[in-house]
Protein backbone atom coordinates (compact mmCIF):
# COMPACT_ATOMS: atom_id res chain seq x y z
CA UNK A 1 0.00 0.00 0.00
CA UNK A 2 1.67 3.51 -1.04
CA UNK A 3 1.01 6.69 0.54
CA UNK A 4 0.60 10.22 -0.54
CA UNK A 5 1.37 13.44 1.21
CA UNK A 6 -2.44 13.49 2.50
CA UNK A 7 -2.05 10.73 4.74
CA UNK A 8 0.76 11.72 6.87
CA UNK A 9 0.79 14.63 9.31
CA UNK A 10 4.11 15.47 10.99
CA UNK A 11 3.41 16.99 14.30
CA UNK A 12 5.84 19.73 15.97
CA UNK A 13 7.85 18.26 19.22
CA UNK A 14 10.64 18.14 21.19
CA UNK A 15 14.16 15.64 20.32
CA UNK A 16 16.90 14.71 22.04
CA UNK A 17 19.86 14.59 19.80
CA UNK A 18 21.43 17.08 16.88
CA UNK A 19 21.24 17.36 13.24
CA UNK A 20 24.39 16.12 13.22
CA UNK A 21 23.23 12.79 14.68
CA UNK A 22 20.67 12.25 11.84
CA UNK A 23 22.26 9.31 9.39
CA UNK A 24 20.74 9.38 6.18
CA UNK A 25 22.61 6.89 4.23
CA UNK A 26 20.61 4.49 2.32
CA UNK A 27 21.47 1.59 -0.50
CA UNK A 28 20.58 2.57 -4.19
CA UNK A 29 21.69 -1.35 -5.13
CA UNK A 30 23.41 -3.96 -2.75
CA UNK A 31 26.62 -2.44 -3.48
CA UNK A 32 25.86 1.72 -4.38
CA UNK A 33 25.24 3.36 -1.49
CA UNK A 34 24.29 6.86 -1.11
CA UNK A 35 24.81 9.51 1.22
CA UNK A 36 21.66 11.63 -0.18
CA UNK A 37 19.25 8.97 -0.26
CA UNK A 38 17.20 10.85 -3.72
CA UNK A 39 16.75 9.44 -7.23
CA UNK A 40 15.63 11.69 -10.16
CA UNK A 41 13.21 10.03 -12.15
CA UNK A 42 14.07 8.26 -15.69
CA UNK A 43 11.48 11.03 -17.30
CA UNK A 44 12.48 13.33 -20.61
CA UNK A 45 11.48 16.19 -18.63
CA UNK A 46 13.15 15.71 -15.74
CA UNK A 47 16.62 13.28 -16.06
CA UNK A 48 19.70 13.88 -18.76
CA UNK A 49 23.38 15.10 -17.77
CA UNK A 50 22.81 17.88 -16.40
CA UNK A 51 20.21 16.89 -13.55
CA UNK A 52 22.15 13.76 -13.14
CA UNK A 53 25.19 15.89 -12.22
CA UNK A 54 23.18 17.63 -10.17
CA UNK A 55 21.76 14.56 -8.03
CA UNK A 56 25.53 13.06 -7.80
CA UNK A 57 26.74 16.15 -6.43
CA UNK A 58 24.59 16.36 -3.71
CA UNK A 59 24.87 12.50 -2.49
CA UNK A 60 22.09 11.49 -4.79
CA UNK A 61 21.91 9.80 -8.36
CA UNK A 62 20.07 9.99 -11.52
CA UNK A 63 18.44 7.98 -13.99
CA UNK A 64 19.25 9.35 -17.54
CA UNK A 65 15.79 8.48 -19.54
CA UNK A 66 15.94 6.06 -22.65
CA UNK A 67 13.30 8.14 -25.03
CA UNK A 68 16.18 9.04 -27.41
CA UNK A 69 18.51 6.85 -29.65
CA UNK A 70 21.40 4.35 -27.88
CA UNK A 71 24.33 7.17 -29.11
CA UNK A 72 22.26 10.08 -27.54
CA UNK A 73 21.82 8.31 -24.17
CA UNK A 74 25.11 6.82 -24.11
CA UNK A 75 26.68 10.58 -24.78
CA UNK A 76 24.73 11.56 -21.54
CA UNK A 77 26.26 9.36 -19.58
CA UNK A 78 29.47 10.16 -20.55
CA UNK A 79 29.04 13.69 -19.92
CA UNK A 80 28.16 12.80 -16.15
CA UNK A 81 31.27 10.71 -15.81
CA UNK A 82 33.51 13.14 -17.34
CA UNK A 83 32.34 16.04 -15.56
CA UNK A 84 34.27 15.16 -12.29
CA UNK A 85 36.80 12.80 -12.73
CA UNK A 86 40.40 11.56 -10.71
CA UNK A 87 42.18 10.82 -13.54
CA UNK A 88 41.01 11.84 -16.95
CA UNK A 89 41.83 9.09 -19.08
CA UNK A 90 39.91 10.32 -22.51
CA UNK A 91 40.66 14.42 -22.45
CA UNK A 92 40.05 16.16 -25.11
CA UNK A 93 43.13 16.33 -27.43
CA UNK A 94 43.61 18.68 -30.24
CA UNK A 95 46.30 19.49 -32.92
CA UNK A 96 49.08 21.83 -32.49
CA UNK A 97 47.78 23.44 -36.38
CA UNK A 98 44.67 24.22 -34.91
CA UNK A 99 43.53 27.82 -35.25
CA UNK A 100 42.35 29.77 -32.26
CA UNK A 101 39.20 30.49 -34.13
CA UNK A 102 38.38 26.40 -34.05
CA UNK A 103 39.68 26.49 -30.49
CA UNK A 104 37.22 28.96 -29.57
CA UNK A 105 34.75 26.96 -30.99
CA UNK A 106 35.93 23.62 -29.21
CA UNK A 107 35.53 25.23 -25.92
CA UNK A 108 32.28 26.90 -26.53
CA UNK A 109 30.84 23.30 -27.85
CA UNK A 110 32.62 21.01 -25.28
CA UNK A 111 32.20 23.63 -22.42
CA UNK A 112 36.23 22.79 -21.17
CA UNK A 113 38.81 25.48 -21.60
CA UNK A 114 41.92 23.76 -21.19
CA UNK A 115 43.44 21.12 -23.79
CA UNK A 116 46.13 18.86 -24.16
CA UNK A 117 48.15 19.42 -27.53
CA UNK A 118 49.66 16.23 -29.05
CA UNK A 119 51.41 15.28 -32.17
CA UNK A 120 48.13 13.88 -33.94
CA UNK A 121 45.18 15.67 -31.74
CA UNK A 122 45.01 12.56 -30.01
CA UNK A 123 45.05 10.46 -26.58
CA UNK A 124 47.97 8.25 -26.08
CA UNK A 125 50.77 10.91 -29.03
CA UNK A 126 53.59 12.14 -27.70
CA UNK A 127 52.58 15.12 -25.46
CA UNK A 128 53.56 18.72 -27.09
CA UNK A 129 51.84 21.39 -24.48
CA UNK A 130 48.85 22.59 -22.70
CA UNK A 131 46.47 25.18 -23.83
CA UNK A 132 44.57 27.46 -21.71
CA UNK A 133 41.88 29.90 -21.71
CA UNK A 134 44.89 32.12 -20.06
CA UNK A 135 47.00 31.64 -22.91
CA UNK A 136 44.28 33.19 -25.41
CA UNK A 137 43.18 36.03 -23.44
CA UNK A 138 44.75 38.76 -25.09
CA UNK A 139 45.15 36.99 -28.49
CA UNK A 140 42.91 39.10 -31.27
CA UNK A 141 44.13 36.88 -34.04
CA UNK A 142 41.91 33.90 -35.13
CA UNK A 143 44.07 32.49 -37.74
CA UNK A 144 46.95 32.07 -35.05
CA UNK A 145 47.16 28.23 -34.49
CA UNK A 146 47.33 26.78 -31.04
CA UNK A 147 51.33 26.34 -31.66
CA UNK A 148 52.03 29.74 -31.31
CA UNK A 149 50.73 30.37 -27.77
CA UNK A 150 50.39 27.18 -26.03
CA UNK A 151 52.34 26.18 -23.62
CA UNK A 152 55.28 23.97 -24.34
CA UNK A 153 56.06 20.76 -22.81
CA UNK A 154 59.55 21.75 -20.82
CA UNK A 155 57.39 24.77 -19.38
CA UNK A 156 54.89 22.46 -18.03
CA UNK A 157 54.28 20.57 -14.40
CA UNK A 158 53.81 16.88 -15.33
CA UNK A 159 53.32 13.54 -13.92
CA UNK A 160 54.99 10.18 -14.16
CA UNK A 161 52.60 7.82 -15.70
CA UNK A 162 52.99 5.83 -11.95
CA UNK A 163 51.90 8.25 -9.77
CA UNK A 164 48.64 7.30 -8.06
CA UNK A 165 45.49 10.15 -7.32
CA UNK A 166 47.15 11.37 -3.76
CA UNK A 167 50.42 12.70 -5.15
CA UNK A 168 48.64 13.50 -8.11
CA UNK A 169 47.04 15.80 -5.63
CA UNK A 170 49.72 16.95 -4.04
CA UNK A 171 51.58 18.09 -7.54
CA UNK A 172 48.77 20.01 -8.17
CA UNK A 173 48.48 21.85 -4.61
CA UNK A 174 51.74 22.39 -4.81
CA UNK A 175 52.51 23.88 -8.14
CA UNK A 176 49.09 25.72 -8.68
CA UNK A 177 48.51 24.67 -11.99
CA UNK A 178 45.21 24.19 -13.19
CA UNK A 179 45.84 21.34 -15.26
CA UNK A 180 48.28 17.95 -14.22
CA UNK A 181 49.35 15.92 -17.54
CA UNK A 182 50.63 12.57 -16.99
CA UNK A 183 53.21 11.22 -19.09
CA UNK A 184 54.87 8.03 -19.96
CA UNK A 185 58.63 7.33 -20.20
CA UNK A 186 58.88 7.97 -23.75
CA UNK A 187 56.57 11.19 -23.82
CA UNK A 188 52.96 10.07 -24.75
CA UNK A 189 50.15 11.42 -22.70
CA UNK A 190 48.41 8.68 -20.46
CA UNK A 191 46.28 11.16 -18.50
CA UNK A 192 45.33 14.13 -17.42
CA UNK A 193 44.41 15.76 -13.69
CA UNK A 194 42.31 18.79 -13.63
CA UNK A 195 42.77 21.60 -10.05
CA UNK A 196 38.78 22.24 -10.40
CA UNK A 197 38.31 18.78 -9.67
CA UNK A 198 39.71 19.09 -6.64
CA UNK A 199 37.58 21.90 -5.61
CA UNK A 200 34.85 19.93 -6.46
CA UNK A 201 35.88 17.60 -3.92
CA UNK A 202 35.89 20.17 -1.18
CA UNK A 203 32.74 21.50 -2.07
CA UNK A 204 30.66 18.49 -2.54
CA UNK A 205 32.16 15.92 0.14
CA UNK A 206 28.67 13.59 -0.30
CA UNK A 207 29.00 13.15 -4.06
CA UNK A 208 28.22 9.62 -5.00
CA UNK A 209 31.58 8.63 -6.54
CA UNK A 210 32.92 5.69 -8.37
CA UNK A 211 36.33 3.87 -7.40
CA UNK A 212 37.54 5.90 -9.65
CA UNK A 213 36.55 9.13 -8.58
CA UNK A 214 34.11 9.96 -11.19
CA UNK A 215 30.36 10.71 -10.78
CA UNK A 216 27.93 7.76 -11.02
CA UNK A 217 24.99 7.55 -13.14
CA UNK A 218 22.12 5.32 -13.66
CA UNK A 219 20.47 4.55 -17.22
CA UNK A 220 17.07 3.42 -17.92
CA UNK A 221 16.43 0.76 -20.19
CA UNK A 222 12.68 -0.75 -21.63
CA UNK A 223 11.39 -4.14 -21.84
CA UNK A 224 11.53 -4.67 -25.82
CA UNK A 225 14.15 -7.11 -26.72
CA UNK A 226 15.89 -4.75 -29.16
CA UNK A 227 16.42 -2.23 -25.49
CA UNK A 228 19.10 -5.07 -24.79
CA UNK A 229 21.69 -3.37 -27.12
CA UNK A 230 21.83 0.21 -24.83
CA UNK A 231 23.11 -2.81 -21.91
CA UNK A 232 26.13 -2.88 -23.99
CA UNK A 233 26.45 1.12 -25.00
Amino acid sequence: TGLTYDDLICMPGHINFGVHDVELHGNFTRKINLKTPIISSPMDTVTEAKMAIAMALEGGIGVIHNNMPIEDQAREVMNVKKFESGFIMDPVCILPTMPLSELNSLREKSGWKGFPVTEDGKMGSKLLGLVTKRDTDWVTDGSSTVSSIMTKLPDLVTAPEAVDLQAANKILRESKKGKLPVVSKSGQLVALMSRADLQKNADYPNATKDKNKQLMVAASIGTRPSDKDRVGA
